[in-house]
């Protein structure tokens, strides 16, 4: 009799599991999942590949403009992004995919929630230094070799990591600074800069004649000068007092150039008013 019984029981297994097979309705169901399944994996290639081919665009550019730090450094950062949103999109990918069948994603979104909370309150600082530190590198924001100034520390840029940026100050300290807590940069290095040099003669100075020699002295430092881009402008008098008068010139020079120019504009200036009886005293 449970031999009869196990034998019913297995037959009636049987023709329900034909029956779910060969049922149009299970099959419009299993049709619908399949097809979504498809284009939730279609759509998540798609967005890697857009996505990867965006950053490896970002690389090329950077590799052909003038940035002195390490290229590796940029591919490998290119890498680092590419790897990130793959594994991002196929999570999402995977989590859409297993809610089609049915499965209960609640713990699973739990989890996820639960480690990302873990991961923002116990590493929010390093989190923060590493997308500064990103956005610093492919804005194009400062690179190594580069002079700025970020809050109050000044100096050569050495290292640009993905954590911290390393400053040498011109006396020589190397200042290790949290990507996250540069908010604001200026950069020294980018564009041209302007020497600004005040020459003072004294008072009873043939003022015309000291004008001629300091035009025509600025003009030949021009010329045999690389760091100077454009002929220096004599802006005329900008000062007077009882004792001396203080004339005005500016030279655009190479980026962060300033303090050579000014140094070599002073030299030759003082040699030249001096070979013509005049004397610079300021």
């Amino acid at each position: 009799m449970a031999l009869l019984l196990k034998i019913g029981g297995w037959e009636q297994i049987k023709r329900e599991t034909w029956d779910y097979i060969v049922s149009p309705a299970n099959w419009t169901v299993w049709l619908t999942i399949a097809i979504k399944v498809l284009v939730i994996y279609a759509a998540g290639r798609t967005v890697t590949a857009i996505t990867r081919r965006a950053v490896a665009h970002m690389v090329r550019e950077r590799e052909k403009s003038p940035l002195k730090f390490d290229p590796r450094r940029t591919n490998t950062i290119g890498r680092l992004i590419g790897n990130v949103i793959t594994y991002t999109v196929n999570f999402f990918v995977i989590i859409l995919i297993l809610s089609q069948f049915g499965f209960n994603l609640a713990p699973i979104l739990a989890g996820a929630g639960v480690l990302g909370l873990a991961i923002g309150f116990g590493a929010q600082s390093l989190v923060k230094d590493v997308i500064t530190g990103f956005f610093i590198i492919f804005e194009d924001q400062f690179a190594v070799g580069d002079v700025i100034q970020t809050g109050a520390n000044k100096g050569t840029v050495e290292e640009i990591g993905i954590r911290v940026t390393r400053l040498r100050s011109a006396s020589g300290e190397i200042h290790i600074i949290p990507n996250g807590l540069i908010t604001q940069v200026t950069n020294f290095s980018t564009h041209n800069s302007l020497a600004i040099l005040d020459v003072t003669v004294a008072y009873d100075t043939d003022l015309e004649k000291a004008m001629e020699i300091t035009k025509d002295t600025a003009k030949e430092v021009y010329h045999h000068s690389d760091l100077i881009v454009k002929e220096p402008v004599i802006l005329g008098v900008q000062a007077v007092t009882n004792t001396d008068v203080t004339m005005r010139i500016t030279a655009e020079c190479r980026p962060n150039a300033q303090p050579e120019v000014i140094r070599l504009l002073n030299m030759e200036l003082m040699r030249s008013l001096e070979q013509h009886g005049l004397k610079k005293i300021g």
